[in-house]
């Protein structure tokens, strides 16, 4: 054993089993309830893919007791898929486990004493290249959603340098598309005009990662944004003799404005305020 080794620190230990009673929760449930027996890793994609979500939106809530509570389901349903594996005689636990050790390896070698730090997408490049041969966008999982999917698409290509020099080259193609779906607009062909729209919003991530941002949380904060204004909007309505539903969209334009100045004298100035 070399220096490097005989100095690297092992992982942090855990009690053993404590995630084995996840998996001993489920075999329960599988034995003695219909409905859990009846599952199969088809039916629960819908649930794990529902209880991600639910993750996601208590962290960004800084909700702890809710981030506990649905990072519980989000481990019954990985349970559940681990357990139907075993049960086909796919893989089992050990196997999941297992690899998911030796990825961690190859990708941290300078943690465990295998090498220098390496980029990780250089990594990832390699792992990839002793895959079977394939395209480069093979091993995409198909069930991403659209957007992400997009995002990860785009990063791919961009490691063979098909990609803008910068966002300036990505905006001025966000521009195009602009027109091109206002050509669309008044003509009748329906897929012609949602293909268009698909290469707006294919653009427009596009330019959010050469911006160094993430879509998928550009667009969560713009749909927070809109909800908390519009929630506002709700209340200033009634006091404003304004009634949703039956006011017209100058009347809701001009409340949302109201709203939008309530909400930037409580934050300060900002630079769209400069004269």
């Amino acid at each position: 054993m070399n220096r490097t080794q005989a100095e690297t620190p092992a992982p942090p230990a855990h009690p053993a089993g404590v995630l084995d009673r996840a998996l001993a929760l489920v075999e329960f449930l599988r034995a003695r309830c219909r409905w859990d027996a009846e599952q199969t890793p088809s039916s629960l994609t819908r649930h794990l893919l529902e209880e991600a979500h639910e993750v996601v939106d208590a962290v960004a809530a800084g909700d702890e007791d809710e981030l506990r509570g649905e990072l519980g389901d989000l481990l019954l349903n990985l349970a559940f898929q681990v357990v139907l594996a075993e049960e086909r005689a796919a893989f089992g636990r050990e196997e999941v486990v297992a690899g998911l050790e030796q990825k961690m390896r190859r990708r941290h070698p300078h943690l465990y004493g295998l090498g220098p730090a390496r980029p990780w997408a250089e990594l990832k490049a390699r792992e990839r290249a002793e895959r079977p041969a394939g395209g480069l966008l093979d091993g995409l999982a198909s069930g991403l959603d659209p957007l992400l999917r997009a995002f990860r698409i785009q990063q791919r290509v961009a490691q063979v340098g098909f990609d803008w020099d910068d966002a300036r080259g990505a905006l001025d193609k966000v521009r195009e598309e602009v027109e091109e779906v206002g050509a669309e607009l008044g003509a009748a062909h329906r897929d012609r005009l949602e293909d268009e729209l698909g290469d707006l919003l294919f653009a427009v991530v596009n330019l959010i990662r050469l911006a160094g941002a993430d879509p998928t949380a550009a667009l969560a904060r713009a749909n927070a944004k809109f909800s908390r204004r519009f929630g506002a909007l709700e209340r200033l309505a009634p006091g404003r003799g304004v009634v949703l539903g039956e006011a017209g969209l100058p009347e809701l334009d001009a409340l949302w404005d109201e709203v939008k100045r309530r909400e930037r004298a409580q934050d300060g100035p900002s630079p769209e305020d400069a004269p």
